[in-house]
């Protein structure tokens, strides 16, 4: 379209006076204005219709694109398409239904403000999400950016950085930036005490000393909340391995148990994606609170059985079978996903063995038997104490 019905300007906290010529000539020609009642209150009076937008979000989008046809503006913070509005609204439009006005992000004016560089900067949007989703990324003297929902959540942030350990980390407080009201407090986390954080705000994060998460495959078993139907440690890194994530995958863990693959194949990439298939419903609620822990509550966990249930979702890039193999569930992976998708089994009784030994078979691919044993006291001194054979399978369908 050459001429798009749809202007999307970002306001920062300094409203029309902090706006390009052209996001300025968008609203003297709008027929219709829609925004927050925040966002509207930036703006001297405007002659237009007006709409707010309503609570949820998702309301307004059917009522914007109502007014398809008409010259219409709609205000957003910042930068629309960092954390913002923009993209939630233009997957619904056609390519070139709109143009956008950006305005520096917060991102943008809190970095400037503390010296930080941007693109060696943790960004994320925590206003409408758990705070474990820092979890990730907490490393001392990482620098992280998080956008915060209002002045509890800042509280909760503190309490919750001095309850993992991080209580020394120093939190940046900084509110209505770019605008008259804006103020920055500097506090660590276990010295935070203030409420009277004023809305919009955004918190710096220099984590201190604190238990940080290792970057390679095989986190520590006790991260992990479990029955004992866990892929250990050792095992674990080695399947991992063996399912090799990229970025933007997903994987389907297939007798998840405590959801550790899953989770460690989130961790590997932020854009990763996981299910996880857990016949146990005690186990599949253990595994989605390991993963809200560990900072990828986005781990999706199907209660039953395959292959009597089957995920209603696009097929997955790898597979991973940890319990509950059988010759059904190869048969189905076989017949219902396609050609290349990566597939790895572990097995370690006799009977899982001698099918995976006979798919080999068939099918070719790499066949491994690991055996692990630990230091053990023997009386006064120390043995090897040998843990039971595991047997992996890796093939791509």
């Amino acid at each position: 379209m050459s001429d798009p019905w749809l202007t999307i300007i970002g306001l920062g906290e300094d409203g029309a006076q902090g706006l390009s010529a052209a996001a300025r000539e968008a609203l003297d020609r709008a027929e219709v204005v829609i925004g927050a009642p925040r966002h509207l209150a930036l703006l001297p009076a405007l002659t237009c219709a007006i709409l707010e937008w309503p609570v949820p979000f998702a309301d307004g989008i059917a009522r914007l694109i109502e007014q398809r046809g008409r010259r219409v503006v709609m205000l957003a913070s910042g930068d629309p398409f960092w954390f913002g509005a923009g993209s939630s609204v233009t997957r619904h439009l056609d390519p070139g239904e709109w143009v956008a006005h950006p305005a520096p992000s917060t991102f943008t004016l809190a970095a400037s403000r503390l010296g930080w560089a941007l693109q060696d900067t943790v960004c994320l949007g925590l206003h409408a999400a758990p705070l474990a989703r820092l979890r990730p990324h907490l490393a001392p003297g990482r620098a992280i950016i998080a956008l915060m929902r209002d002045g509890a959540q800042v509280l909760a942030l503190a309490r919750y950085l001095a309850e993992l350990g991080f209580g020394g980390s120093l939190l940046h407080v900084m509110e209505a930036l770019g605008g008259a009201r804006e103020r920055i407090r500097c506090v660590s986390a276990e010295a935070m005490a203030f409420g009277d954080i004023t809305h919009p705000v955004a918190v710096g994060i220099v984590p201190g000393a604190g238990p940080a998460l290792p970057v390679i495959a095989g986190l520590p078993d006790d991260l992990f909340a479990s029955d004992g139907q866990i892929t250990k440690r050792p095992i674990r890194a080695l399947t991992l391995s063996a399912l090799a994530p990229r970025a933007g995958e997903t994987l389907w863990d297939i007798g998840a148990g405590s959801g550790s693959i899953g989770i460690e194949w989130l961790l590997a990439h932020p854009a990763n994606g996981a299910l996880a298939i857990e016949a146990d419903p005690v186990r599949a609620e253990r595994a989605r609170a390991n993963a809200a822990r560990l900072g990828v509550d986005r781990l999706e966990v199907i209660e039953g059985r395959a292959p009597e249930i089957w995920p209603d979702a696009p097929p997955p890039d790898a597979v991973f079978i940890g319990g509950g193999l059988s010759e059904d569930l190869l048969l189905a992976l076989w017949s219902r996903l396609p050609v290349g998708t990566r597939l790895v089994a572990n097995a370690v009784t006799l009977e899982s063995e001698s099918l995976l030994t006979r798919w080999h078979g068939r099918k070719g691919g790499a066949l491994l038997r690991v055996e692990l044993a630990d230091a053990a006291p023997i009386g006064a001194r120390h043995g090897w104490k040998a843990r039971y054979p595991v047997v992996q399978w890796s093939v791509a369908l």
